[in-house]
């Protein structure tokens, strides 16, 4: 009944173009990448929604040239979900695409968002943000299993649309392979001495984290775990740099740790064991490029930063070469010497640093208060 054949689009458009500005029925031009003539019925039902023409055209511009098209339809669904005219403009003009969905199909996607996303002003905000996410018809089954599949882990509604909006393709595939993967974690996670009843929060930080991470096969899991087990690490250290590294690991590859390892034991001149207490302390060691290591470790030797002193603070690392030098900069305004003190204090976010140097301050700005010293009246 919502769907509308290309023939009754034309004739309602036919009329439209009587209220038009001349320019508008000028605008059917062969589009750049099928050659094929606009359908004039969508150009002027987008412009009529005061969609940008020129950037439809511009970016997807095979979408005018689409026979059927919903335009009318698609806008009043997401008009009646509380959308205003430059809302329903953007999202068409970021997805066009959008109006090529069955009526029908787009009815069931927002029921589908709504058992996860209740709150219409925030589902909207969504489809506005991460539109293509939305219409994203063509797997609605898959999508419906791998929900409810979430749901049956007790994982939260607001984790789970945060990741069909940022992984949607995660739930467009078999349930099947998104099981493996949870069914590997939830292994990993227990092997290695997690409590099961923190199991449903690990796995909601993890996801949250790292929304693409249903994507990576379990067979990643398992080889970096295991390359990692083989370098001596007992299952309490792999649970701590599992729970700090988070996502990040299932990315990692047992020949590119080999090569960030070996050179971080060579920089640092560190046994095996001293090697596993950086790593601990820096887990990111495991997974930054070798270029990247090795700039940043030498930005800290041409300032006079000992060997000594990252391996009491490697986390260091954590930070740019450009950071650590405004860093130290500033704190050598205060009168604190990197060199001959703690590298603690330049390490954590900004609000931290901030913190550091206000104390800093304050300690400095403060006179010495001497215990034995006669006090002074007011006469004297």
């Amino acid at each position: 009944m919502l769907r509308i054949t290309a023939a009754s689009l034309c004739t309602s458009c036919q009329k439209m173009r009587l209220v038009l500005p001349p320019s508008a029925s000028l605008t059917s031009t062969a589009t750049t990448r099928s050659k094929r003539e606009e359908n004039q019925c969508t150009v002027d039902s987008l412009y009529e929604l005061s969609v940008d023409i020129r950037k439809v055209r511009k970016l997807k511009g095979w979408v005018l040239s689409e026979t059927t098209a919903y335009v009318s339809e698609t806008a009043n669904l997401l008009r009646d979900m509380g959308a205003g005219t430059a809302v329903i403009a953007h999202i068409l003009e970021t997805h066009p695409e959008a109006v090529l969905c069955r009526p029908e199909d787009v009815v069931a996607q927002r029921d589908l968002w709504r058992s996860v996303c209740s709150n219409q002003r925030a589902l909207l905000s969504i489809i506005e943000k991460f539109p293509a996410s939305f219409f994203s018809v063509s797997h609605h089954s898959n999508q419906q299993a791998n929900i409810l599949y979430l749901q049956s882990l007790r994982l939260n509604n607001k984790i789970i649309s945060k990741l069909m909006a940022s992984a949607p393709q995660s739930f467009s595939r078999p349930l099947e392979r998104n099981q493996e993967v949870i069914h590997t974690l939830r292994e990993t996670y227990l092997d290695l001495g997690g409590d099961e009843g923190n199991l449903r929060v690990w796995l909601q930080k993890l996801l949250s984290q790292n929304p693409y991470i249903l994507m990576r096969p379990a067979e990643a899991w398992r080889d970096s775990l295991g390359y990692l087990k083989d370098q001596g690490f007992t299952t309490e250290e792999l649970l701590s740099l599992v729970s700090s590294l988070r996502a990040s690991i299932s990315e990692l590859k047992p020949e590119a740790m080999q090569q960030a390892l070996a050179y971080v034991q060579d920089a640092l001149s560190c046994s095996e064991d001293e090697l596993k207490l950086v790593v601990i302390r820096c887990p990111a060691v495991l997974y930054y490029s070798l270029p990247t290591l090795a700039g940043r470790f030498q930005g800290l030797m041409d300032v006079g930063v000992s060997v000594e002193q990252l391996k009491e603070s490697p986390n260091i690392l954590e930070l740019t070469t450009q950071i650590v030098l405004y860093r130290i900069q500033k704190l050598a305004s205060y009168g604190y010497d990197v060199c001959s003190g703690s590298l603690d204090v330049i390490i954590g976010t900004k609000k931290d640093f901030e913190m550091s140097c206000t104390k800093l301050n304050l300690r400095q700005q403060r006179p010495l208060f001497n215990p034995v010293a006669p006090l002074r009246t007011a006469e004297e």
